[in-house]
């Protein structure tokens, strides 16, 4: 598919939106297509490729849903004999007849309600009701859930723990899915290095690659398959190699920083030779500088996408314009593939800001006393700081040609649920 992902580059005039940005992405991805056939406990996190179809129904039969009793008709009851789950009561009742019953088990052939344990008292084989129930009273009926044949989920479902419940009550014990996208995952600085290493033998500007780590988290999260190719130098051979690796191994390629305009930034260079590089100018913060680029092979592509260096800005832009991308790319259904939830929230404290760009700030939200949903920022919003980002439970989101707030303000909220944070 051939599509325009011309964006503003950075020495171009004007920014693009989030949105825009957004859209363009997800008009990239294509679907993967290939599917594997997996034992259902293993297909937890997995995007459904073949539509799941019920093998029975759910009740499977008429049921209890009290423990108690289990009646024919008006009463007086007399004790005719029991039903428990698995053990169920084979003769069919007559009227004034009565069976002690468990939750789940078999409702008998005759009976037409179940009365409570705690609405009945035995003595001897005569059961006295405290109140008379309707008839159906506690009893679920055969196929109220599910029918046989009924399709429980569609193509395209990420399997959560409640589609597994589903899947595993109707009888199915293998699903077909989409076989797992496969993203690797570099980083690029000499500055760079491996956690492990003593804080003594870090030199003047040198960090801990820690973009990476979190990144590849996040992805494992997501259920990616993740392949890791480690921190390279600023070295055109080392990136070369290893983006030639990542192109023949993996659907899409993801790198922090060393993608931009400066001396050292060989990342760049490197993909303008193999392959195509847009450098976007989005109206975000954090996370302005955002490359996204494509690298030819024989057969097919493998997609890059190149975020900010500084930590907050490479899992900002990962959160509000890769996961939507990924998704796609994914299989995740259109229906199932929504912009990130918003809510709103009362400022607890003012905040600084610029109009120009959209800002997502790191903050706090909870209910008060009162019951107001309301939010505080996290402190310092710099790009490089991660306290803050692990302090908060929501972006506020501020509008890009909005200015301050001030504490009272009403303000848009978006709580972390996606499993990046």
């Amino acid at each position: 598919m051939t599509l325009d992902m011309t964006l503003d580059t950075c020495q171009g005039p004007g920014l693009k939106s989030v949105e825009q940005g957004r859209e363009l992405l997800r008009q990239a991805m294509t679907p993967v297509s290939e599917t594997e056939t997996l034992p259902l406990e293993q297909a937890c996190g997995r995007i459904l490729a073949v539509p799941a179809k019920a093998r029975l129904d759910l009740p499977p039969c008429d049921n209890s849903a009290m423990d108690g009793y289990a009646l024919c008709g008006d009463g007086p009851y007399r004790l005719a004999g029991k039903s428990l789950a698995g053990h169920p009561y084979t003769g069919t009742l007559q009227n004034g007849e009565c069976v002690r019953i468990t939750t789940g088990a078999p409702v008998p052939a005759g009976a037409d309600r179940v009365v409570m344990q705690e609405q009945a008292q035995l003595q001897g084989e005569q059961l006295y009701l405290n109140s008379q129930p309707k008839e159906g009273d506690h009893i679920r009926r055969r196929g109220e859930d599910v029918r046989a044949g009924d399709t429980l989920i569609e193509s395209g479902r990420r399997l959560r723990v409640a589609e597994v419940a589903l899947l595993a009550a109707a009888g199915i014990h293998e699903v077909t899915v989409l076989r797992r996208v496969r993203a690797a995952l570099l980083s690029v600085g000499d500055e760079l290095r491996p956690l492990g290493t003593p804080a003594s033998a870090l030199g003047d500007g040198d960090i801990y690659d820690s973009n990476r780590i979190a990144l590849k988290v996040a992805l494992a999260q997501l259920d990616l398959e993740v392949i890791d190719l480690g921190c390279l130098p600023d070295q055109p051979a080392a990136i070369r190699d290893a983006l030639i690796q990542a192109r023949d191994s993996a659907d899409l390629v993801i790198s922090s920083g060393g993608v931009s305009v400066g001396e050292a930034d060989f990342t760049r260079q490197v993909l303008e030779q193999l392959g195509h590089l847009d450098l976007w100018r989005l109206a975000i913060k954090p996370g302005k500088p955002f490359a996204f680029g494509r690298l030819p092979r024989e057969e097919g592509e493998a997609l890059f996408f190149g975020l900010p260096g500084n930590p907050v800005s490479a899992l900002v832009t990962l959160y509000q314009l890769v996961l939507p991308a990924l998704e796609k790319l994914q299989g995740v259904s259109a229906a199932e593939c929504q912009a990130p939830f918003e809510s709103r929230a009362r400022l607890l404290n003012p905040i600084r800001k610029s109009p120009g760009r959209k800002d997502y700030q790191r903050g706090y939200t909870y209910r008060d006393s009162d019951g107001i949903q309301v939010v505080t920022s996290t402190g310092i919003q710099g790009s490089h700081i991660l306290s803050g980002l692990a302090d908060a439970n929501c972006f506020i989101v501020l509008p890009r040609e909005g200015g301050n707030c001030e504490t009272g303000d009403w303000v848009a909220i978006e709580p972390f649920q996606k499993p990046l944070i």
